[in-house]
């Protein structure tokens, strides 16, 4: 961390925010993290079925992305998937994660305390406290929960139920002080908008000064066929937020008309497949610094 830096906040789900938590902790003073929470499927959805609980598995690549030290036992712990007997399937860290909160009382709580246990080094909250579906528009068809909405394909538009959940206050408080916020890289639908369409939070990103930065992704996806650069962005207008800059790759996706500041990075891992984070680091830093 950098105590001179920005304080940062990113947004999304799965994999992609992962990464940008990981570059952004390389030049920012603080990171939180506000993590979808609407995954149905996998060992997600059998624990928030079973505990009627949030999603737990986004938050948990969160946590483990934010730890001091990611060699660590409870950090390495907390990405170890069981294999076999009732647990098959199953992240540890979300069995702990799902634990902590039935022993607490309380999810928020049981966030902190995995936060401890891992060392991360900064906060992660759910986009909503309570578990709730995504809903997704396929051309003139409704489909709901996020597994249907990923296989779906060709969504245009998504929302959550109950319409009237709530994030954290803590997660309100990190976006309205906020320098920066990073949106993405991931699942356009289904990791970034399914945090997006959370109403509270949709209008304190509008509210925020802070300058909002949106990751385009390294390749159109089965939720984005055909997607270039500038489609993303439209879609996250759609949904009522424009960002300020967008940061891409275009040797990896087209970048199509945007209608705002666009910064262009190599930004792929060698393999071309994720995100460095390093590489993200150092393009975000040059962002705000402008």
């Amino acid at each position: 961390m950098n105590p001179s830096g920005p304080r940062v906040v990113g947004l999304g789900g799965g994999h992609g925010l992962a990464a940008t938590l990981r570059a952004t902790r390389l030049y920012a003073s603080s990171v939180s993290a506000v993590v979808s929470v609407a995954d149905d499927g996998g060992s997600s959805g059998r624990l928030r079925r079973a505990f009627g609980i949030p999603a737990p598995g986004d938050l948990r690549r969160c946590l483990v992305a934010l730890a001091e030290d990611d060699d660590s036992v409870w950090a390495r712990a907390f990405e170890h998937r069981f294999d076999s007997g009732e647990l098959a399937g199953h992240a540890l860290g979300n069995v702990v994660i799902a634990g902590l909160a039935a022993v607490t009382g309380s999810f928020g709580e049981a966030l902190d305390e995995a936060a401890r246990l891992v060392g991360a080094v900064g906060r992660v909250f759910p986009a909503t406290v309570d578990p709730v579906s995504l809903k997704g528009l396929a051309g003139d068809r409704e489909v709901e929960g996020q597994v249907a909405v990923d296989r779906a394909g060709a969504i245009s538009q998504v929302s959550i139920v109950p319409a009237d959940s709530r994030p954290a206050d803590e997660a309100l408080e990190a976006i309205a002080g906020a320098d920066q916020v990073v949106l993405g890289p991931g699942s356009l639908f289904t990791s970034v908008l399914a945090v997006v369409a959370v109403p509270a939070l949709r209008d304190a990103l509008v509210a925020s000064r802070a300058e909002k930065v949106f990751v385009a992704n390294l390749r159109a996806s089965a939720e984005t066929p055909g997607f270039d650069v500038g489609d993303h962005v439209s879609a996250l207008a759609s949904h009522g937020l424009r960002p300020d800059v967008v940061v891409a790759d275009t040797a990896h996706i087209p970048l199509g008309r945007v209608e705002c500041r666009v910064v262009t990075a190599a930004l792929a891992r060698a393999d071309g497949l994720a995100h460095d984070p390093v590489k993200l680091a150092a393009t975000l830093a040059e962002v705000y610094g402008r």
